[in-house]
């Protein structure tokens, strides 16, 4: 091998592992904002419906304003076209909303950790869909996401006991909801980002359902302790929480294929779990790890299956 081959085969390697650097960080800021918001809605008494309004529209003006600086002609385009008008209408509407809102509200109900596990269903769930809307038969992979994903939602919510529940059952509800919810908001967006950007399209759909929210929740009425720690924290949630995780991911795609993101992005749920632990001193059981391992993996399982890849298109909240 020539030194030149060398070089480009170890530039080649510190792309990955900058890649992989980079995806790891987003996806551990996802988990900790999670914890971030656990603590503004028990210890200060933050509303999720207020922190959802607030998180949304503030993400998605800087955004927009990312946006604007590097396709500016998209940006407002996007609004021009009717089909794509439609689309980010729903996509605001019912994916942000139904993955944001509902997410906030099953933290709020219990943890973070186990808020952002079941939310970690939403692949299993796009796989059943196109299973039955195609009407094809489960793939050997597809079928072990299936039951790894069962299996650990029984582990998290039973601790192993057939007769009883172990988390408070507005958990176990906004918890599944809002992975219904994310199935939607990686899913109906497909077309849209492909066209029109990522930075474009989260921006304007956190708009468009921070707008909505908004006639629920308004950001100009606030409930709770106003302290520094709240105004940290909110802050955290937005900066750190949203746009430079999300930021992360999207560089992190220039170094490494989707399929690899996906397994390196199970470092969300798990620093989620891991800092709740540590830092909110939440119970976990050996069960409860148990539990995140089996969802965990379902991520693992269907990434390594190519049709499961070109079934669906992720992206984050």
């Amino acid at each position: 091998m020539t030194d030149h081959a060398h070089v480009l085969t170890d530039r080649g390697s510190l792309n990955r592992l900058f890649g992989m650097m980079l995806v790891v960080c987003g996806a551990m800021l996802w988990g900790v904002s999670g914890n971030v918001a656990q603590y503004l809605f028990s210890a200060h008494g933050i509303n999720p419906g207020w922190m959802t309004s607030v998180r949304m529209l503030s993400a998605g003006a800087l955004f927009i304003a990312a946006a604007t600086t590097v396709e500016r002609g998209k940006v407002w385009k996007v609004w021009t076209e009717r089909k794509s008008r439609i689309g980010l209408l729903i996509f605001g509407t019912f994916g942000m909303i139904g993955a944001q809102y509902t997410y906030f509200e099953a933290v709020a109900a219990g943890n973070a950790a186990t808020a952002t596990l079941l939310q970690y269903l939403n692949p299993v769930i796009i796989i059943v869909y196109f299973l039955i809307k195609w009407k094809k038969r489960p793939t050997g992979r597809e079928l072990s996401a299936i039951c790894l994903a069962l299996t650990g939602v029984f582990l998290l919510v039973t601790k192993g006991h057939l007769d009883q529940i172990s988390i408070a059952p507005a958990t176990l509800f906004w918890g599944i909801l809002s992975a219904f919810g994310g199935a939607v908001y990686s899913t109906q967006p497909a077309a849209l980002l492909k066209k029109w950007g990522a930075a474009v399209i989260v921006g304007w759909g956190m708009i468009v359902g921070g707008l909505t929210m908004s006639f629920f929740y308004p950001p100009w009425i606030f409930h709770g302790q106003l302290t520094p720690e709240t105004l940290f924290g909110v802050a955290f949630v937005i900066l750190f929480g949203t746009l430079a995780a999300f930021y992360l991911y999207l560089v992190s795609l220039k170094f490494l294929r989707p399929i690899e993101t996906s397994l390196f992005g199970c470092a969300e749920p798990l620093s989620a779990a891991v800092v709740s632990v540590v830092w909110l001193n939440v119970p976990f059981t050996a069960l409860d790890w148990l539990g995140a391992a089996c969802i965990v993996s379902t991520v693992v399982v269907l990434s390594w299956s190519r049709k499961a890849g070109q079934r669906h298109i992720e992206i984050r909240n």
